[in-house]
């Protein structure tokens, strides 16, 4: 059994903070995606023409690693975001709760959104694309050396495009929860407050005999 309490209710509705942890996390998801594109490592490599007229391109180096260092660059941004996201978001005390878990993990997902698109943008403003059918080369000058803008997700596949997208939600859920887990309280703290009222065991009556 619980009984509410009605005293200390927030300022603030639990709708308004969820839409305010989401707008803001969507501007936190647009300065990532400027972060990223401007610490993410380009790609370079060449361009050649053989004898038989064939254009081959191949990646300098182990610049081909960074096709997977990229977008890891990317989710990494994106994890730190969600544990500081959910350690914020549990200190919103009178929120606390699963309309409080929603909101964060829908929150993250739109940061992720926001900053794989401001990322792609930029460094595709910054370095291009390589169109490897019209590059300039010929007999005279058979090779020619590129520069190639870094992906932000692991590959076209939908399930590795998820992967940037979902994973950071998950990890802000698995914040939050720990946090839960260590709070002995029903309520979490949160608002409206409850008490637990469990029944206590009956003491056996002691009578003096006469």
């Amino acid at each position: 059994m619980t009984a509410p309490q009605t005293s200390g209710a927030p300022r603030t509705s639990r709708r308004r903070a969820i839409i305010v942890i989401a707008a803001g996390l969507l501007i936190v998801g647009v300065a990532i995606g400027g972060l990223w594109a401007w610490i993410a490592p380009p790609i370079r490599g060449v361009v050649v023409l053989t004898h038989e007229g064939d254009r081959l391109h191949d990646y300098l180096g182990d610049e081909s690693e960074l096709f997977f260092v990229a977008p890891f660059l990317m989710l990494g941004l994106l994890n730190v975001v969600a544990a500081v996201a959910a350690v914020l978001a549990w200190q919103w005390r009178a929120h606390r709760g699963p309309a409080m878990v929603t909101g964060l993990c829908a929150g993250v997902v739109i940061a992720a959104g926001a900053a794989v698109s401001v990322g792609a943008l930029l460094v595709h403003l910054r370095y291009g694309a390589v169109d490897f059918a019209a590059v300039p080369v010929n007999h005279g000058h058979p090779v020619y050396y590129f520069t190639e803008a870094p992906p932000v997700f692991f590959g076209r596949n939908r399930w590795q495009i998820a992967c940037t997208l979902l994973v950071p939600a998950s990890t802000a859920a698995l914040v939050y929860a720990v946090a839960v887990a260590g709070t002995a309280r029903d309520d979490l703290g949160g608002y409206p407050a409850v008490d637990s009222v469990y029944p206590q065991p009956a003491r056996a009556s002691t009578t003096t005999p006469s």
